[in-house]
């Protein structure tokens, strides 16, 4: 798969200092953490009170609806990101898009906080939150694209899936510490200034964990693999091009088998916690303890289930996590239905180990599957790709199918649906490993 790697490019595949792995470690865990926290307390806030805030002449259950359907605008510019970053990625540098993606996504994060709700400005106040979450989705295209391949390009020979769980690590990191911050609020705060203003907090707060992301970004080298393209002067002057005209059968492929980890990570992180607290009736800090916690297993699993794929190979992990998600769903909602704390903490972390270890491999997988001087275009399109046709609407989907059929195993069995058809797609992928060995 990495034929058309010229010596020098090889040879800046395997070297980098201890001391800058180190760094380019904590920049991608750090700064995939800051981008996936200001993602995910827009999914939290669209589960608990963007109903209310945005949408309020309509039904509660409309509401949400609505909530939900923002939440899936920013998935749509995914791809476009994905195009936009992995172009100048893979013609300028992955650091400097790694700086642009932090920057823009805590712009629209903040601004989220700041703005006016429907009763204060009407018909506006939609229009600008699904701006704004536009805005995000530009950034999410091409932020996890410049993490994964900076780990994984500065990665020792052999340790590409070790490496690259740090930029997977930042997903349930994110979640956890968006997490944590709405239950400090719920617990120093009534419903009524929840609503009022307190949800505002964790948005505004973006602006302090953006500038430590960029203070640690900035001070990490370029990937030693683009700076060997440009002595080599082999970049591509249309990368998405080549990717299409070279790598299509990889594109399809990549872009499929990531579609149920994030329809079924979206239940997971965003539908669950409105079903919980709407549905069976759960209080809110109850459910958000039990969403902390499948983080947790989501984040260990990721990590062990990386560094198995630098011993075993990618498709083998790839195998066992797809197969999880596949059998699991119908389980998950029936403990999770129980409303018992134990047993929903159960559903979510056996869950979770599906999730990582569908995700751990990820960036050492994509970026094994394309040639370095369109890489970035090529894992980031497939990633975004795949985040569209999975996540984008998942919890819309998740919720109108129990509204409208009033049960959750309609939700499992949109989640085995899509689980089966990513488990095909990784039947066919390439082993990558030991090529990349």
């Amino acid at each position: 798969m990495d034929a058309e790697r010229t010596p020098a490019v090889a040879a800046a595949e395997v070297k980098s200092e201890p001391e800058q792995l180190r760094r380019v470690a904590l920049a991608s865990a750090v700064g995939t953490t800051i981008e996936w926290y200001d993602y995910f307390i827009y999914s939290t806030a669209a589960a608990l009170v963007f109903g209310s805030q945005f949408f309020s002449t309509l039904s509660p259950a409309s509401a949400t609806l609505a909530a939900f359907a923002t939440l899936g605008v920013g998935f749509l510019a995914r791809p476009v990101g994905g195009i936009l970053w992995g172009h100048f990625g893979d013609r300028i540098g992955r650091k400097a898009m790694l700086v642009a993606s932090l920057v823009l996504m805590g712009v629209a994060t903040v601004g989220v906080g700041l703005l006016p709700t429907f009763d204060q400005i009407g018909v506006a106040a939609p229009i600008l939150l699904v701006f704004l979450r536009l805005l995000q989705g530009l950034s999410a295209g091409g932020e996890w694209g410049g993490a994964a391949l900076m780990a994984v390009e500065h990665a020792p020979e052999g340790h590409r899936g070790k490496y690259g769980s740090y930029s997977q690590v930042g997903v349930p990191a994110g979640l956890i510490l968006a997490q944590l911050v709405f239950v400090v609020i719920d617990a120093t705060m009534d419903d009524q200034q929840f609503a009022s203003w307190g949800w505002r907090l964790p948005f505004l707060f973006s602006i302090v964990l953006v500038g430590v992301g960029l203070f640690i970004r900035l001070r990490i080298e370029e990937s030693p693999v683009f700076r060997a393209l440009k002595v080599e002067q082999v970049r591509a002057r249309l990368p998405m091009i080549d990717v299409l005209r070279e790598r299509p059968r990889e594109l399809v492929i990549a872009s499929v088998s990531f579609i149920a980890n994030t329809a079924i990570g979206y239940v997971f992180l965003a539908y669950l916690l409105s079903y919980g607290t709407s549905v069976l009736r759960v209080s809110r800090t109850t459910m958000l303890v039990v969403v902390i916690i499948g983080s947790i297993s989501w984040l260990v699993s990721i990590v062990v289930s990386a560094i198995w794929s630098d011993r075993v190979g990618r498709k083998p992990v790839y195998l066992v996590g797809s197969v999880l998600l596949v059998v699991w769903p119908v389980p998950f909602f029936l403990l999770v239905d129980t409303r018992s704390t134990a047993l929903m903490i159960v559903a979510v972390i056996v869950l979770t180990i599906g999730l990582g270890a569908s995700y751990g491999p990820q960036s050492a997988l994509f970026a094994e599957m394309f040639e370095p001087r369109y890489r970035y275009s090529g894992a980031s399109f497939s990633y975004a790709v795949g985040a569209v046709l999975g996540g984008g609407f998942a919890p819309l989907v998740a919720a109108a199918l129990q509204t409208s059929t009033g049960t959750s195993l309609s939700v499992s069995a949109y989640m085995m649906g899509t689980a089966v058809i990513s488990l095909i797609a990784v039947l066919f992928i390439r082993e990558t490993w030991r090529v990349a060995r």
